[in-house]
């Protein structure tokens, strides 16, 4: 087992890669009440069309990442929900475009816990009739975010900026998408992706590393896997120019949403370079559009935004773009004052001062959210399937200035090909602004 040290962070980090493929990662928190663990698959809703270990090529419905995912709470001796109450734990999971993740949280009875997150991910159990009667569940869900007006702006952006990564495919597919999913589906993308090969164990908590480890290597080694052969992703070719520059959607809501997206092409870069793009990118939006720039204040006093205005920036290897807007009672106005204040920071460049306050701020934020352990394990382990580390974030801030912000400023902003704009409006209303 690697012990890992980070001095300046005060953080031991412990790494074994066992015989099997699965990556395990123990972070002790000496004092912590809670232990967190996540299970995760590198795999996620965007993983709709692959090479299958056996060669063949697959096309599988919209959304069955996220099936799978609701699938595997259901064993042969029941509901696995269930069996981690009994034991005092609180469990959940999630799908992202990249991602699957089981977890849990508890302050007792941990290892066995642990065995059973391991136990029941590392056994699928699909029947006939269970995936049917999941289909209606899963219905009631997509149903659901139908009328979240958020939810359906942020795809409506996903759709307007790209013409064929999935990535604009909402995680859990449509109606039609999971209607023609087959158990005989859900064992081809498990078998797939959930080798150890392609998984990621972190545990962070009050823990013995040498002991845990013992338990979790045992566990491993009394179970049989295939051998490893890792999946080929094939991913359409996604020109550099949007879909459209527009997307209206009319929905019963009162008050308009409205988001704008710049589509920003594959960066390229890996590990630390990719790490240092990122941040780079979220100083970047903070100085633009943070709560302490003069473009948010003239917002605000203006009225264009309110407390939901947000901003972010979306890195993963096979795509990436910038999103900001939130509720609007003018969005067409907030269009072009989010643009206007883009072209204005293009135009004046990044005030040193104002950078190095954010960037302390930043660096501030992170060394908080390490006493978080779900921020810890869940922010790892993408870091880790991007080929980043966590624990090198602040040196990584520290290093960054504000003449490399700039040239990401220049490389990143093209209004005329890759910016697109989301708006939900009252239904009943032609245009909103």
């Amino acid at each position: 087992m690697e012990k890992i040290s980070f001095d300046q962070l005060q953080e031991q980090l412990y790494h074994e890669k066992l015989d099997n493929g699965l990556s395990v990662f123990l972070l002790p928190k000496p004092g912590f009440q809670k232990t967190y663990a996540t299970l995760t698959a590198n795999y996620g809703s965007i993983d709709n069309h692959f090479v299958a270990g056996d060669g063949s090529e697959k096309k599988v419905p919209d959304g069955i990442a996220h099936f799978l995912e609701h699938k595997m709470f259901e064993s042969e001796e029941g509901d696995v929900f269930q069996e981690f109450s009994a034991q005092g734990a609180s469990a959940n999971a999630f799908t992202s475009f990249t991602r699957t993740a089981y977890l849990f949280s508890a302050t007792s009875n941990v290892e066995k816990n642990l065995t059973t997150l391991l136990d029941f991910v590392q056994e699928p159990y699909f029947t006939e009739n269970s995936v049917e009667k999941e289909k209606g569940i899963i219905e009631q869900e997509i149903k659901m975010y139908e009328d979240n007006p958020d939810w359906q702006n942020f795809f409506g952006l996903l759709k307007g900026l790209y013409k064929h990564h999935p990535v604009q495919i909402d995680i859990a597919g449509t109606v039609d998408s999971i209607r023609q999913i087959s158990k005989e589906d859900l064992y081809t993308c498990y078998e797939s992706f959930y080798h150890p090969s392609n998984m990621v164990l972190f545990v962070v908590g009050n823990l013995e590393p040498e002991k845990m480890m013992t338990l979790i290597r045992a566990n491993q080694s009394a179970k049989t896997f295939p051998e490893s052969n890792p999946p080929q992703r094939i991913l359409p070719e996604e020109p550099v120019d949007v879909q459209k520059t527009e997307a209206v959607i009319p929905l019963p809501v009162q008050t308009p949403r409205c988001l704008i997206g710049i589509k920003q092409p594959a960066a390229g870069l890996e590990g630390r370079d990719l790490l240092q793009h990122e941040l780079g990118m979220q100083l970047l939006l903070e100085l633009a559009f943070g709560s302490s720039s003069s473009a948010y204040q003239r917002m605000y006093a203006e009225g264009l935004i309110n407390d939901s205005f947000s901003f972010d920036y979306t890195s993963e290897k096979e795509f990436g773009f910038i999103a900001a807007g939130g509720e609007t009672a003018r969005p067409d106005d907030l269009v072009e004052a989010l643009r206007r204040e883009l072209i204005s920071l293009k135009q004046s460049g990044v005030e040193a001062d104002h950078f190095e306050r954010l960037k302390k701020k930043k660096i501030g934020f992170f060394l908080r959210a390490l006493n978080s352990p779900e921020y810890i394990a869940n922010q790892f382990t993408r870091y880790h399937f991007n080929g980043m580390n966590l624990f090198d974030a602040v040196p990584v801030l520290e290093a960054l200035d504000a003449a490399y912000v700039e040239r990401l400023l220049e490389q990143t902003l093209d209004f005329e090909n890759r910016m697109t704009v989301s708006k939900v409006i009252p239904a009943g209303e032609a245009s909103a602004g």
